[in-house]
């Protein structure tokens, strides 16, 4: 079986699609008689170029920069419809108009199986534009994956197209994890060892919600918070640590290794998501942490984040943009240390239990060949 996988962009690119879209690729290729390909867009202006990253084949396509948030590149949709004509099937990874504008001009009449990883919410002037061709391509989809049912319950479009959607969750190895062995990495950075380390990873966007962690973070006491990523916000979100008072207990780590992330996985006793808005459906980063054994704070979108970590069995859910509830949950957990310690067995447990990436690629794969679940 020959499998296109379609996205904006991939590896070494920092995204926590971009990472589900190399791990796909690179599980897929392993398979016996799966041959997989990847079709993306250059994160810089530039020609297309083409490469081989860890066994996978990588097709670049030359980009013009991007608006909205999206790739402007005519290559791409001339090299759809080239590499569509030699797959099997065409794997779209959506939010992603440049690949349903693609897909509808190129002619491709084969399978098509999109993963919808998040209705577009910030953009209304773009989906002024883009609906007609998402609505396009979700009636011409074969299966539309989710990795949970609130992707589709919490969707303004997927209800309608239940009866083609298939739930797959996103899943890790936990051997890859545990093997970082090295303890004491944020540690090391603390201003006061015998603080509660809080963590945060993620692109530093608005709908991460870093803002309203730090508005917390600056409400709670024996608490360091350490924030890893980049982004836009960087600079606004520094000031507003300053400005709060609260400079002293918030380390900004930039960007980190994936050793060093597993480190810091490893090293904190609370982990955070405190995302504010329908763009964050999942969140892989929870898994990262639960693997290791770390209660999460998460917050109640109508997505697949509180699904992931449960409320009051792997951590705490609280409403998202409330710093006050947020704040008041880090306390609970950072003064409790025996409740600290039984989220994070049954975070782990969780993991190993329905977060399998075999099992993931069980069910990926079946998908791709048109079985039923």
């Amino acid at each position: 079986m020959r499998v296109l996988e379609v996205n904006k962009a991939y590896f070494p690119h920092v995204g926590g699609i971009e990472t589900l879209v190399r791990q796909y690729a690179e599980d897929l290729s392993k398979v016996k008689d799966i041959k997989v390909r990847v079709l993306v867009c250059r994160d810089d202006r530039g020609r297309t170029r083409r490469e081989k990253i860890n066994g996978v084949c990588v097709q670049r396509c030359g980009s013009l920069g991007t608006y909205f948030k999206c790739p402007i590149s005519l290559s791409f949709i001339r090299h759809f419809g080239k590499m569509a004509k030699k797959a099997d099937v065409v794997h779209i990874h959506m939010p992603f108009p440049l690949a349903d504008a693609a897909a509808l001009l190129s002619g491709y009449k084969g399978r098509i199986v999109l993963s919808w990883h998040s209705d577009v919410v910030k953009q209304k002037k773009l989906m002024l534009v883009y609906k007609p061709f998402m609505m396009w391509l979700l009636r011409r989809a074969d299966c539309i994956i989710t990795a949970t049912e609130g992707h589709i319950t919490g969707s303004e479009y997927l209800p309608e197209f239940r009866k083609k959607c298939a739930v797959v969750p996103y899943g890790i190895d936990p051997q890859e994890y545990l093997s970082v062995r090295e303890c004491g990495f944020l540690t090391k950075k603390c201003r006061n060892e015998n603080s509660v380390k809080v963590f945060f990873s993620g692109r530093l966007v608005y709908y991460k919600g870093v803002d309203v962690l730090i508005k917390a973070a600056a409400l709670t006491s024996d608490c360091e918070l350490f924030i890893s990523g980049t982004g836009e916000l960087e600079p606004e979100l520094r000031a507003l640590a300053e400005d709060l008072g609260a400079g002293d207990n918030i380390h900004f780590l930039g960007f980190l290794s994936d050793t060093d992330l597993k480190k810091a996985y490893r090293d904190c006793d609370i982990f955070v998501l405190p995302s504010v808005a329908q763009s964050e459906a999942f969140g892989i980063v929870q898994l990262e942490a639960m693997i290791y054994g770390k209660p999460v704070i998460n917050t109640a979108l109508p997505t697949g984040v509180p699904w992931v970590s449960l409320d009051s069995v792997t951590g705490i859910t609280v409403p998202p943009g409330d710093e006050k509830a947020l704040a008041q949950a880090i306390m609970r957990l950072a003064q409790d240390k025996p409740l600290r310690e039984k989220l994070g067995r049954n975070s782990a447990e969780r993991v190993r239990r329905e977060f399998s990436r075999r099992a993931a690629l069980q069910k990926l794969t079946a998908v791709l060949r048109g079985e039923d679940l």
